[in-house]
């Protein structure tokens, strides 16, 4: 009988520390133990946006105190480990460095292995933590950075078939909120107001849905939304049933792009013919509902399983990344302590970058 498996994860790639303990029991499936995730909302709430010095510094002081909350909330102890995993990119450095140490220390104190996992490919194996999906199957990847289309065949096999060439959803959530004056992180915020919006009111364009394929824009969404905005101020005010009512149209307006791309998407994905077809979403952005509705919507009328992690585990957190670490650690995967933080790193690495490159690689 095989014997169990238990990884901790770190996660520190942006404003989010946190540390979890995943086991893959005897019969095979996973289970997390624990899952610690302290945010930064506060520190960052006065500058409109996460600042990188700020969200590296309070990594650095709050990481090790994860782990010994994770480690006690899972009732194990750091030896029972069988590996540490980490995020080791793509991020914003400093916080992306602040996890890499502290993982390194804890393998060259226990002589554990080390393990650097690609944060998109916690996002991305998620579904197989909470769902039990059997690749190949459809995911996308919506998060504040992020978006886009890839076939997942292995914890390292990742196909890329669309994605974002500007602003990901969740920054155009994020500028959006920030136009008309919401709370940051944005989606949420503007979600809420949404609820009580007209979506047909404002005529907001839908990116790219005029060429084939399934790559997309969100700038030009959020550009239109500010020339609304100021359309009808009066006075450099605004009244709340128009932040109502813009929020309404621009998540309409996001809601509709993802659906149609998606239809592209799963029809390129089924000419694999896998035997048990799926489309899952996962990342920040995959917590919204009316997004969630919308792919849900398409993947039945493909016939296609629809699956969403929980909440909790949309965004960022330790538990995606000691999950990936499992899955990498079975397959033999196993980095030394020469292992760097990377700023970028793209999951399919054989496809041309998306958004440019430059000394530091492809973005994406």
């Amino acid at each position: 009988m095989a014997q169990p498996i238990t990884i901790l994860g770190l996660e520190s790639s942006c404003d989010d520390t946190a540390a979890a303990v995943v086991r893959r029991g005897v019969y095979g499936r996973a289970e997390v133990l624990s899952n610690v995730v302290v945010g930064q909302n506060d520190l960052h709430k006065a500058f409109g946006g996460v600042v990188p010095e700020i969200a590296a510094r309070a990594h650095a002081e709050k990481i090790d105190l994860c782990v010994e909350k994770a480690l006690v909330e899972a009732g194990v102890a750091l030896a029972e480990m069988n590996a540490i995993a980490v995020t080791a990119g793509p991020g914003l450095i400093g916080g992306v460095m602040s996890g890499v140490m502290c993982a390194k220390g804890l393998a060259a104190a226990t002589g554990q292995p080390l393990i650097g996992v690609n944060h998109l490919a916690g996002h991305a194996l998620t579904p197989r933590l909470t769902d039990g999906l059997s690749y190949p199957y459809l995911m996308l990847l919506v998060s504040g950075g992020h978006c886009q289309f890839l076939i997942a065949r292995g914890p390292n096999d990742f196909s890329r078939i669309g994605g974002t060439i500007d602003d990901a959803p969740g920054e155009a959530f994020d500028k959006t909120a920030r136009l008309l004056g919401l709370a940051q992180p944005g989606g949420p915020a503007v979600q809420t107001e949404a609820e009580q919006g007209d979506p047909k009111r404002f005529k907001f364009p839908r990116p790219m849905l005029d060429r084939a394929g399934c790559d997309m824009s969100f700038s030009g969404l959020k550009t239109a939304v500010l020339r609304a905005r100021n359309d009808v101020m009066t006075d450099d005010t605004i009244k709340h049933q128009d932040v109502r009512d813009l929020c309404a149209g621009f998540q309409a307006a996001v809601v509709d792009v993802l659906v149609e791309k998606t239809r592209r998407a799963l029809a390129i994905y089924l000419e694999e013919n896998p035997t048990e077809p799926a489309l899952a979403v996962a990342g920040g952005v995959a917590a919204n509902t009316a997004i969630r509705a919308g792919l849900e919507s398409v993947s039945s009328a493909f016939n296609v399983r629809f699956t969403a992690p929980p909440l909790a585990l949309c965004t960022d957190n330790a538990a995606m990344i000691a999950y990936a670490g499992l899955e990498l650690f079975e397959a033999g995967r196993r980095d030394g302590m020469d292992l760097s933080a990377r700023p970028r790193w793209p999951l399919d690495t054989s496809s041309a970058p998306m958004l440019g490159s430059g000394k530091k690689g492809a973005k994406a």
